[in-house]
């Protein structure tokens, strides 16, 4: 996989909640739907993310870099479908309300930096929320993610 574009992700488990293990139990596929009544109707699903970055600003990588990750669902961008083809996913541990954390910014501005240092085919001005290739599905990073901030430490 050559990856072309970065997509920024929102993800909570169970939704509103941080902390625990279940965003690492659902992209290993280990998500116990006893657990919580939510997890019923997600356990089965075969989803994973490049990385995750927690709130304390932990990242944690699912999948590597040159291959696909299961993160944009039915999604098009830059005139093409199928954006796990080309793009690498980052999940903030967050939700489409809640603001992110000073720390999850400043990792993933670390995280970009280093990715598009390492893939030629990568750039931070090609950076788009999960809403923008899937507009009408997906609401996430939603209003609480400050493009703007993100732009600044990429910038610096």
């Amino acid at each position: 996989m050559a990856a072309e574009w970065l997509v920024i992700h929102s993800i909570s488990l169970p939704p509103g909640q941080y902390g625990g293990s279940w965003i690492d139990e659902l992209f290993t596929n280990c998500l116990d739907p006893n657990v919580h009544p939510y997890f019923r109707e997600i356990y089965s699903l075969r989803v994973s993310a490049h990385v995750l970055i927690s709130r304390e600003g932990t990242v944690t990588q699912y999948v590597p870099f040159h291959r696909r990750a299961w993160h944009a669902g039915v999604s098009y961008l830059d005139g093409r479908s199928r954006c796990n083809d080309f793009t690498i996913g980052i999940e903030l541990e967050g939700t489409d309300s809640d603001f992110y954390e000073k720390m999850q910014y400043q990792m993933l501005a670390k995280l970009i930096n280093v990715l598009v240092c390492t893939y030629l085919t990568l750039a931070k001005e090609r950076i788009v929320g999960h809403s923008d290739i899937a507009p009408g599905r997906k609401t996430d990073p939603g209003s609480g993610f400050d493009w703007d901030y993100l732009r600044f430490l990429l910038d610096q």
